[in-house]
């Protein structure tokens, strides 16, 4: 909602009693997709700020760390990842990221709703930029047909969907990471955007023995990103193979590196620490 200059986030059960709000300067865009609601704000202290289903996605501030966080982690935890897969992501960021890593060739992305893409290509340039990167090549559509019809074909498949509520909830169920498995090759990883613990540390501690049923390595990894519920988010990462160590990257990127490829949030420090959860957390998701 918007009053007096201030938006809200909509109340949700995933986070009741509480509500992000951020001061509008102008109210840019706003349409009623074929899915969900769009709107797009520019904001006093965020920046530009996608906003779906009232609930925000993603703010020209802060964003870099959740898209470097979810790329990397995954990409720097396989040895050889030239092949890989986003799921959702329609704004761009984690598409900008991935083609940063220096081992990757190809690029596959299923988005469900091309007007997200269309409207961050237009009011999110420094985001949507991954689009046109030569290695991507973006489909409009289902990811979970999308990975019915591509088995064992990739090294890492990355899920950058909104909470698990409209289009997105299908992505956060068993049977997605079922999917997921059967679309990777051996010794292929996977990461999905996995809620915050503050909010329902149940709900993330079911999502993870989902991901456990199809994957023998699991783990949470965590990172800050201000403009989200706590200011908070995770990611629940798996791999096929079971000696698979998570904490410690495979591929371990000079600051040079870094400044080359425009990274601000992640390092190889960073990528171990992430691991590192609460006590009552670890006992939690066990």
């Amino acid at each position: 909602m918007i009053a007096r200059d201030w938006f809200s986030e909509q109340q949700q059960d995933l986070w009741p009693g509480q509500a992000f709000s951020l001061k509008v300067i102008k109210f840019v865009h706003e349409e009623k997709s074929k899915y969900q609601n769009i709107k797009i704000l520019e904001t006093e202290t965020y920046g530009t700020c996608l906003v779906l289903d009232g609930i925000i996605q993603c703010t020209t501030r802060d964003e870099f760390s959740y898209q470097e966080m979810i790329s990397f982690i995954p990409l720097n935890s396989h040895p050889n990842p030239t092949k890989v897969l986003i799921v959702g992501g329609g704004d761009g960021g984690v598409a900008r990221e991935v083609a940063k890593h220096p081992l990757v060739k190809e690029i596959h992305q299923v988005e469900i709703d091309k007007r997200v893409v269309e409207l961050s290509k237009k009011y999110l340039p420094n985001m949507a930029c991954g689009f046109y990167d030569p290695k991507l090549q973006l489909t409009i559509g289902d990811g979970l047909d999308y990975m019915r019809k591509h088995e064992k074909e990739f090294d890492v498949i990355i899920t950058d969907s909104s909470d698990p509520i409209g289009p997105a909830r299908s992505l956060f169920e068993e049977n997605y990471y079922k999917l997921m498995s059967n679309a990777l090759r051996p010794g292929g990883v996977v990461c999905s955007q996995g809620g915050s613990y503050w909010l329902e540390a149940g709900y993330v501690k079911d999502t993870i023995n989902s991901c456990r049923k199809h994957f023998r390595s699991v783990a949470y990894a965590h990172t800050s990103v201000p403009s989200y519920p706590c200011g908070h988010i995770g990611f629940i990462i798996g791999c096929v193979d079971f000696t698979r160590d998570f904490k410690s990257p495979i591929t371990n990127f000079s600051d040079k590196e870094l400044d080359d490829m425009n990274v601000k949030y992640y390092s190889s420090s960073i990528h171990s620490a992430a691991f590192a959860l609460p006590r009552w957390v670890e006992k939690c998701f066990k």
